[in-house]
């Protein structure tokens, strides 16, 4: 009977074994997997409509970076409620690497106004760095307000309070908050006019129904380049290649401004619980591509500068940008529409 009784381990023998198996499970899910991925398409979300810095952004890095692992990176453009139920698809996505997103600061004001958000945008995805920024300026009708710098476009609205009105993009927009920070900063009081979109804006700035607006650049630097608009200065902590010779705010002269900047941003997320391993791979691939000399021209050309930035700075920044945004909200009483 001893001799047919089947061989069975000792507890502390199975609890090895099955060890041994988890060690090994484990070994081929982190460093094997990422040297294999990707092995089929990968998805990348946008949460805007085609055409803009955001779309320009995804479809020439998916190109480079189906190049570079030779499989698929499908451009995906799911647009709605400022870009949340894009964000929100990613969030809910496997942590497999294979669906990310495209993500940009106006994730971050939504954090902001949008208090009943099903996810946590500071917190909830896998940074992968930062790559571009389209810079915002500000910009008026030299015929409808003769300021020519910015120190005489703070002292003008000063003298002035409430006379002038500046339009921006949108509202609870990048350029929005840009402008509500600015106005706050120097003390100038002036009427908000939202627009859907910087190139109505601009329209009615060249019309001189409006007689400044804080826009992104690339809606408004052929204007400044003939004379029609005058470009007074950068939202941006560095002055933009793609808006030569425009100072920032910073570089303006006004002392309440020395320290003022805000960076209209786009970079890389993936969902929560990523493997670290996969998430390293997808963070050094994409710095592969930012530093790809054509990447850099074809982006400029298109009105948008690098902002190559790792993973742990770029949450760095979306922080603190959080914390600017939630007290120009509150300053201003801004809402989402």
């Amino acid at each position: 009977m001893q001799g047919n009784t089947p061989f069975r381990p000792a507890h502390g023998a199975r609890i090895a074994a099955a060890a041994a198996v988890i060690v090994s499970t484990l070994s081929f899910s982190g460093p094997a997997a990422a040297q294999a991925f990707p092995d089929h398409p990968v998805k990348l979300i946008v949460t805007f409509t085609p055409g803009g810095a955001a779309d320009v952004t995804a479809r020439i890095f998916g190109e480079k970076l189906a190049e570079l692992w030779k499989q698929p990176v499908v451009v995906e453009n799911r647009a709605g409620a400022g870009g949340s139920i894009g964000a929100e698809a990613v969030v809910r996505a496997p942590a497999d690497g294979y669906t990310l997103l495209l993500a940009t600061n106006t994730h971050i004001i939504n954090q902001v106004v949008y208090p009943n958000l099903t996810f946590d945008f500071t917190k909830d995805f896998v940074p992968l760095g930062l790559v571009t920024s389209s810079p915002m300026m500000l910009v008026t009708n030299p015929s409808a307000l003769p300021a020519t710098t910015t120190r005489e476009f703070v002292d003008l609205l000063k003298a002035n309070p409430g006379k002038y009105a500046i339009a921006s993009c949108n509202v609870a927009s990048p350029h929005h908050f840009g402008l509500e920070m600015m106005k706050h900063a120097t003390g100038i009081k002036a009427l908000h006019v939202p627009y859907r979109g910087c190139t109505p804006a601009v329209a009615d700035v060249l019309a001189g129904h409006v007689p400044a607006a804080a826009v992104s650049a690339p809606a408004a630097i052929a204007f400044t380049k003939t004379g029609r608009l005058r470009a007074l200065a950068l939202f941006s902590k560095d002055p933009s290649a793609s808006a030569a010779g425009v100072p920032t705010f910073r570089e303006a002269g006004v002392p309440a401004l020395k320290d003022f900047s805000l960076d209209n941003y786009y970079g890389f997320m993936a969902p929560p619980r990523t493997p670290p391993a996969i998430a390293s791979k997808l963070e050094a691939d994409i710095r592969q591509v930012a530093a790809m000399p054509d990447v850099t021209k074809r982006l400029n050309d298109a009105g948008l500068d690098m902002l190559v930035m790792p993973s742990g700075p770029m949450m760095q920044l979306i922080r603190s940008d959080f914390e600017k945004y939630g007290v120009a909200a509150k300053e201003a009483n801004i809402q989402a529409e």
